[in-house]
């Protein structure tokens, strides 16, 4: 047990004091982790960490409930698709994942609902066409056809509501 600050002296010099009579009694030279980087450094800070960490060593991951894990899977199988090389790569990301919500949905585990339809892959796939699509001025290369400037703004009508009103009011005034 560490002894009581003495009266008259400030905190800090007694933190040193006794950081300094620990170094020299040796008990920050055999510290675990010594002269390793500290792991997690640039990662973002996440309030649930300790939760996190403490699940994984206890090996608890895996009891995650089979309807969150299957949530999960399809959340990510999406955001895979949409920055998938080809359409062949999206049905090959999408469709074991609809088999596996097809087959939950016929024998719901219990617990709680999947709270999801099979996902449609045609509609994936046309979102990833539109996401993927070249603009029309590029069809063309030995052709420059690209906009030469961008629209101009159409300017704002002298009957527009909000200057009406606030003329209005500025001569009330």
């Amino acid at each position: 047990m560490t002894e009581r600050k003495p009266l008259g002296m400030t905190v800090e010099s007694w933190v040193d004091k006794q950081i300094r009579e620990a170094q020299e009694r040796g008990e920050f030279a055999n510290l675990p982790g010594i002269g390793k980087p500290i792991r997690d450094l640039n990662v973002p800070y996440d309030e649930m960490w300790w939760i996190k960490q403490k699940m994984a060593r206890e090996g608890l991951m895996a009891m995650i409930n089979p309807v969150l894990a299957l949530r999960k899977e399809a959340e990510d199988a999406l955001a895979e698709a949409a920055e998938a090389p080809s359409e062949r790569m999206v049905r090959n990301i999408l469709e074991p994942v609809n088999e596996k919500i097809t087959a939950m949905l016929r024998m719901p585990p219990p617990g709680p609902h999947l709270g999801r339809k099979e996902i449609d892959i045609d509609e994936v796939l046309r979102e990833w066409r539109e996401a993927h699509e070249k603009p029309a001025w590029t069809d063309h290369p030995g052709k420059d056809t690209s906009p030469q400037s961008e629209p101009k703004p159409k300017p704002k009508s002298k009957h527009d509501w909000k200057s009406r009103h606030f003329h209005r009011s500025a001569r009330k005034h």
